[in-house]
């Protein structure tokens, strides 16, 4: 079986942020559901539940639906990770 590797803990770096949005933006877990499937992605609110707490893995086309949905750069999204990565990284 296929082991995913996490990254502090969790399958996906943009966890906080897209609760975090969803929230800001008077968002249930089944009204964002309805958007994404409105755009043609699939993400049943069980699975935004997981995603948000970082046990599902965000696949590319998803992330840059978020990113239209709340209407941010998709690197507001990877900020965190971003900040940090390039302080880990710094020359």
């Amino acid at each position: 079986m296929y082991q995913c590797s996490k990254y502090n803990n969790h399958l996906n770096v943009s966890n906080k942020k897209i609760r975090e949005l969803r929230i800001k933006n008077h968002l249930s877990l089944s009204a964002l559901s309805t958007k994404l499937a409105l755009l043609g992605i699939d993400i049943p609110k069980p699975s935004l539940h997981k995603l948000e707490k970082g046990d599902r893995i965000i696949k590319d086309y998803e992330l840059y639906a978020f990113s239209y949905i709340f209407k941010v750069p998709v690197e507001e999204l990877l900020g965190d990770f971003i900040t940090e990565f390039k302080q880990d990284n710094a020359s």
